[in-house]
């Protein structure tokens, strides 16, 4: 990315269980949240997720979508939770697994 002083480099990224996009794009100084999204065309890629509708964030802090970015912002797309990670990790733990290896029964001594 070449920002030059008109412009500022941002990633926006969006996740599914199958596949996440980390796009980089240069945006002209002081575009908001939308823009950002609009102008980097990750909706496009996922054309069912109704992304305007969805919550965004910079860094995982929940914004509004009106606020500016700034040069390095990370803007993040969430979708809706399909499972409280409260009870997932509950349930984990009670199996012997954690959240970073659900996969792995081996406990380390």
């Amino acid at each position: 990315m070449n920002a030059d002083a008109s412009s500022v480099s941002v990633e926006v990224v969006f996740a599914v269980p199958e596949r996440q996009v980390l796009l980089c794009v240069d945006v002209p100084r002081g575009s908001t949240v939308a823009e950002v999204i609009e102008l980097s065309g990750i909706a496009a890629q996922f054309p069912d997720a109704r992304l305007e509708s969805l919550p965004v964030g910079i860094w995982g802090r929940v914004v509004a979508r009106n606020r500016l970015v700034a040069n390095g912002d990370r803007v993040e797309v969430y979708r809706p939770l399909t499972e409280d990670p409260k009870r997932v990790r509950r349930l984990l733990a009670l199996s012997g697994k954690t959240m970073s290896d659900g996969t792995d029964d081996q406990k380390k001594d």
